[in-house]
């Protein structure tokens, strides 16, 4: 595991921990680092399932930096332990110790994605509003973290039509991360698909998806109905 990464320059450092910092809000099983080729791969987990009987879908926030070219590496880190290095304006250290959340073990396709539609940032931005509010009512002061990852899953888990069938995740996904603006209403989000796979690409980023296993659809369609 590398010490420090070593990122193109100081502004893209400094966007490095801005979503950082915003994935260390939302998602509690770290921020995953996949660096190869002068890119590096910035992904967090703000929706994923616990446990194989568990039918929560997943989604993942992506950011993509220009970073040193001979750095490599796939790591996992808690988001809040990311800091600049004080001696180099350019570089991130890291902890000295790395997870392995098994939302990592669910890797998107390569290749295959086929468009689908596009999607408008102002109604991304309108979708992750209404939910955040919902959360919020529901959620009170001082719950346990099993009801509120609970609470969680049964306002973002359900699947969206006006998302073509992604879970209503992608929309909190896309602006808790900064993947959208709302100073940029009218921008879209191109829509990809491929298996259960979709991806909602932005200027920002990406947000992928992966749905439930086929049994659980019912389930978490029928949940959607209360949002």
């Amino acid at each position: 595991m590398p010490h420090s990464l070593l990122l193109a320059d100081a502004q893209t450092a400094a966007d490095f921990l801005t979503f950082a910092g915003r994935a260390a809000r939302i998602a509690d099983e770290g921020i995953r680092l996949q660096a190869a080729g002068g890119v590096l791969r910035m992904s967090a987990a703000t929706l994923a399932p616990q446990g194989l009987l568990d039918a929560t879908p997943t989604v993942i926030g992506m950011r993509i930096l220009a970073s040193d070219p001979e750095l490599v590496c796939d790591i996992t880190v808690p988001a809040e332990s990311l800091q600049r290095d004080p001696g180099n304006e350019a570089a991130i250290t890291l902890p000295a110790t790395a997870l392995n959340p098994a939302w990592t073990g669910v890797a998107p396709p390569q290749s295959g994605w086929e468009h689908v539609g596009t999607v408008t940032a102002e109604h991304l931005s309108a979708l992750a509003a209404h939910g955040i509010s919902i959360v919020a009512g529901r959620v009170p002061t001082g719950t346990g973290e099993e009801i509120v990852r609970s609470v969680r899953a049964s306002v973002w888990g359900p699947l969206d039509d006006t998302l073509f069938d992604a879970p209503r995740g992608v929309a909190f996904t896309a602006d808790a991360l900064g993947l959208i603006s709302s100073r940029r209403p009218a921008e879209e989000a191109a829509v990809f698909r491929v298996g259960r796979w979709t991806r909602f690409s932005t200027p920002g980023g990406h947000v992928l998806s992966r749905g439930p296993a086929r049994v659980g659809l019912t389930d978490v369609r029928r949940t959607g109905a209360v949002v």
